[in-house]
């Protein structure tokens, strides 16, 4: 099972959302990099839920409820979405800051390459996130 964290500006669609919504259809990635990314989730594959804008910061774990398919939307047949299901918000949230702060992110694609708004997560760094939000 992979891990991933995918972005989104909580304007426009928050992890609260997501909960009271309990799946989404996780659509709109334009970016070859962040498609490609997308294109490799599956069915289980745990998801960091990530805060863009002014709060830039791990918020929740989410899960993918499927595959990623064909966004039916999409004409040309080259974009892909996948269905994400709400799982638990983290204790607390775990910002952009304090992962820039810890060099064992100094890899990490959200460190990186800051606009990607889909990454994997290696197990450590998922670790790491995860042990950060519960300090």
């Amino acid at each position: 099972m992979a891990q991933w964290l995918v972005k989104e500006e909580p304007d426009h669609y928050s992890y609260d959302q997501l909960e009271h919504d309990r799946k989404t259809v996780w659509s709109g990635v334009r970016n070859p990099l962040a498609q490609k990314h997308l294109r490799s989730i599956r069915k289980g594959d745990r998801i960091f839920y990530y805060h863009t804008g002014k709060q830039k910061a791990v918020v929740a774990v989410a899960r993918a409820g499927g595959d990623a398919y064909p966004d039916p939307n999409d004409p040309a047949g080259k974009m892909f979405v996948v269905d994400v299901v709400a799982e638990k918000k983290l204790p607390r949230a775990v910002t952009l800051a304090e992962i820039k702060a810890d060099r064992a992110f100094a890899a990490f694609p959200l460190v990186r390459m800051s606009r990607l708004s889909v990454m994997p997560v290696t197990d450590a760094e998922w670790s790491r996130i995860e042990k950060m939000s519960r300090d």
